[in-house]
């Protein structure tokens, strides 16, 4: 009977998932150089900065519900082809009174907001206000956004990037790090990769 009831529990723990889309390699290195920059500058360790990403979708639910939206999200990656991004310069956000978030900004948003269109659609979740950026420094004060911002303000990070998968992170609801739950490969970047192995093949 104890043996269920901690099957039970596991099954109603409470994670926070997260679906992103990572651009590549350089831009990867770019971004988390700049993040380095941003640490450095603030005093804060600049060998713990997160990967560069996009986000695309974010919710907490139990466990027990993770294979139902893996398999959702599985359906909506079929449908889905691949589309290149495009980045443009460096904004920031203002939350509140004294907080902003840094970032690089995408210069072509509808691929990605028809995307998140598509996600919320599947979940029966009214459409919201959606920005996609890639993060570089999140929520600091107006004194250490005053310290880094020059390093930004009127400056433009033109790259771009083949969008071919989204991946799902988790992390405990608690709290913790995130970690890789699955990658979706969109349907048409599947096929392509089968062609190609074939024809190596």
């Amino acid at each position: 009977m104890q043996a269920n009831n901690n099957i039970a529990s596991e099954q109603e723990t409470l994670y926070d998932y997260l679906l992103i889309v990572t651009p590549g390699t350089q831009i990867n290195n770019d971004v988390k150089a700049m993040k380095k920059l941003i640490a450095q500058e603030l005093g804060m360790n600049g060998n713990r900065v997160s990967e560069a990403h996009i986000n695309l979708f974010r919710s907490e639910f139990p466990v027990k519900y993770q294979d139902d939206f893996i398999y959702l999200l599985d359906n909506i990656a079929k449908k889905q082809s691949g589309f290149t991004l495009y980045t443009s310069r460096f904004d920031h956000f203002e939350h509140g009174n004294d907080k902003h978030t840094i970032y690089v900004n995408v210069a072509n948003p509808k691929p990605m907001a028809e995307l998140h269109k598509k996600i919320l659609q599947e979940f029966d979740i009214k459409p919201t206000t959606y920005k996609p950026h890639i993060t570089l420094a999140r929520a600091i004060s107006t004194t250490e956004f005053g310290k880094v911002y020059d390093h930004f303000n009127n400056q433009i990070f033109v790259r771009s990037f083949q969008c071919r998968s989204f991946t799902l992170l988790r992390k405990p609801a608690t709290g913790g790090s995130y970690e890789p739950v699955k990658e979706f490969i969109f349907g048409n970047e599947v096929h392509k990769e089968k062609t190609l192995f074939n024809y190596a093949a």
